[in-house]
């Protein structure tokens, strides 16, 4: 059954956004010849040099581009993105210090315990300071330094130093163990490591000096370990042999004019680390012109950000989508930080309502969060509609899982109305997305809007045919051609035989995702899950975001998993459900659950199994962990448990008798 758009811009909101000038200048300078986001789309893939270059050219990136924009195109991995240029990522972010000095640059909120901004000039300053003291530490083009950080602002100037300088950053959270730590940073070496003395999670206080002090110890690459004060004025940093508080590191050095190393398009800038649950973690490199580019791209064309817009994401120092997030400065948006619980209470008392508080008192235009988050304030009956004004906000981000069609309804319902809900998805492995918004297309329930540009996304079959859009089949997630912002490469892989095994090891010359997909008649994509998590019981295949829509609508279910079990000579369905405090799941909620899934599902999906469980395992950036729960249920070791963020959940499902019949 065909339903209406939940969403359908307004003729002067498609006159205004920004896809439209591109579009423009397409056809102006580049005979495009496009009329819509579809045709567009088909340039942008068809014609990748001229695409590319105008995208440089239209958001104005500070440096040279130099003659060539794409040398051997043919070849994915080998293409190489314009080989003469010379720029410096952090130069683009900090490009509005002279011109908007006064304006915002970071607005911070941690729960409701700190509020703090920084306006343009201010970053720009405290970016020279730190840069000073890098370079007095010795750190330059190609050394690394990393973050064990909140989502602070020293956060964003830590990073935007060490790039100015050439230098390569890495980051995460500070609710990572010591093991997690040392599994990523330990890798690469960082010649300085900043810290924080701690952090706020759920109105509470959590120190972190004493880890600091053991990853200290046993990370001889690193030479000054500057520690962060959040939760006080001087912590006591006496155990920490080599470190120095921030105030101190910096305090030697005056603000002057930044010095930005001009660097080849595909010079490091990130580390970046897969979530590591299947073995130590993969350490991905990312360069400054990718990133950049791809970044504009997506926050400008797709996202419609418009200078002095206030971009939020809600984030942490450990998943790409703060990379992303800070990117917003390059189209001179303000970012609005935010680290602790989203779940904090705000004004009216109401849990989760902190972040819709911070919306209003922030002017919030873009606000964006993971499926899961969505997922949660919709099942406790919050109406943001009713108790926040939000006039500001004109459009809404959700990744790290596929959105429900009905949580698109909850939306639209009890958010707002006007706003474009974009739903979007890519991932680490490429810092950007391969599917997302578009300002001047309607919004469907259940669909992401459409192909990144420039992007040549398709779906294949097991053969590694196309599968059409609008056949209602669903295959892999491919994409055909390179684009700027796949990897450099991966650390220590000097051959490149562990890059080329993970994403073109399934089709030659193509890059193969992961995730289990379908186009729409429309171009725009549903996404079903993980592939290597699809069920496959008598070889008939489904995604498991199907399986977590019909049973999430539930109103007893709070949030489930689902697995294969090996099962004889087949597979057999095993579902873990976590519910409303106080509920316990008995025969009568299992039929139902089996009932929800054999209507809406196939009968052939119907659990053999269905179970009670206190807590999903998680990932560190919120995701569930099918993969090391299958591993765990058919006793295979979970590599490095260090990388979930909830790791005591996944004791309730080793060896379960319940499993064995």
């Amino acid at each position: 059954m065909e339903h209406p758009a939940l969403w359908q811009p307004s003729p002067e909101t498609v006159a205004n956004a920004n896809l439209t000038v591109f579009m423009s200048a397409a056809n102006a300078r580049r005979g495009a010849g496009c009329t819509d986001y579809a045709s567009l789309w088909r340039w942008s893939v068809a014609h990748p040099e001229a695409f590319w270059s105008l995208v440089w050219e239209e958001c104005g990136v500070i440096g040279e581009q130099g003659g060539a924009v794409l040398e051997q195109g043919d070849r994915m991995p080998g293409a190489r993105w314009f080989p003469q240029a010379r720029l410096n990522y952090a130069q683009n972010l900090l490009r509005d210090a002279a011109t908007r000095p006064d304006e915002d640059a970071l607005v911070f909120w941690g729960e409701d315990k700190a509020r703090r901004r920084l306006s343009r000039r201010q970053l720009y300053d405290e970016v020279s300071r730190f840069a000073q003291a890098l370079q007095a530490q010795g750190v330059g083009e190609g050394d690394r330094v990393a973050g064990y950080l909140p989502n602070l602002p020293e956060a964003v100037v830590a990073m935007l130093a060490t790039a100015s300088l050439g230098a390569i950053w890495s980051s995460a959270s500070p609710d990572f163990g010591v093991r997690g730590v040392l599994d990523r940073f330990g890798q690469i070496g960082p010649k300085v490591l900043v810290c924080v003395d701690g952090y706020w999670y759920n109105g509470k206080a959590v120190d972190c000096l004493a880890k600091n002090a053991e990853v200290a110890a046993q990370m001889p690459s690193v030479k000054r370990m500057v520690v962060v004060s959040y939760l006080h004025d001087r912590p006591d940093i006496g155990a920490i042999g080599n470190g120095v508080r921030y105030a101190g590191f910096v305090a030697p050095f005056a603000a002057r004019e930044i010095g930005f190393a001009p660097l080849p398009f595909d010079h490091p800038l990130f580390i970046m680390f897969s979530s590591g649950t299947t073995g130590v973690p993969k350490c991905i490199v990312h360069g400054h012109g990718g990133a950049l580019l791809q970044h504009l791209k997506e926050h400008r064309l797709h996202g419609d950000v418009k200078p002095g817009d206030r971009l939020f994401y809600f984030t942490t120092c450990g998943w790409m989508m703060w990379n992303w997030l800070v990117s917003g400065l390059a189209s001179h948006a303000t970012l609005l930080l935010y680290d602790g619980s989203p779940f904090i209470a705000g004004a009216s008392g109401q849990p989760g309502t902190l972040l819709f508080d911070y919306a209003d008192a922030g002017a919030m235009t873009h606000f964006g969060t993971s499926a899961k988050f969505v997922d949660a304030v919709a099942k406790t009956g919050l109406r943001p509609r009713e108790t926040h004004c939000l006039s500001a906000l004109r459009a809404i981000f959700s990744t790290g899982s596929p959105l429900a069609p009905e949580t698109f309804d909850y939306v639209y319902r009890d958010i707002k109305a006007d706003v474009l809900l974009a739903s979007i998805s890519g991932g680490t492995d490429i810092l950007s997305c391969f599917a997302l918004g578009c300002p001047i297309l309607p919004v469907h329930r259940g669909e992401l809007q459409c192909r990144g540009l420039g992007m040549a996304v398709d779906v294949f079959d097991e053969e590694g045919k196309t599968i059409p859009a609008g056949t209602g089949k669903r295959g892999e997630l491919v994409c055909t051609k390179p684009f700027p912002a796949m990897p450099v490469g991966f650390w220590n892989d000097p051959g490149g035989a562990k890059y080329r095994a993970a994403y073109f090891g399934r089709f030659a010359n193509v890059w193969c995702h992961g995730d289990f997909v379908e186009l729409t008649a429309r171009e725009g994509m549903v996404i079903y899950g993980r592939s290597d998590a699809v069920l496959n019981p008598g070889g008939v295949r489904i995604g498991t975001a199907e399986i977590y829509r019909q049973v999430e609508q539930l109103p007893e279910v709070v949030e489930s998993l689902v697995i294969g079990q090996d099962w004889g000579q087949d597979v057999r369905v095993v579902l873990f459900v976590k519910l409303r405090e106080g509920l316990t799941l008995d025969e009568a909620l299992i039929a139902r659950i089996g009932q929800q899934i054999r209507q809406n599902v196939t009968p052939r999906h119907v659990p053999a199994k269905i179970l009670q469980v206190a807590d999903i395992p998680r990932t560190k950036s919120g995701k569930i962990v099918e993969l090391a729960v299958r591993d765990v249920v058919h006793g295979r070791a979970v590599k490095n448990i260090e990388a979930l963020a909830n790791p005591e959940a996944l004791a309730f499902f080793r060896a379960r008798s319940e499993l064995q019949a």
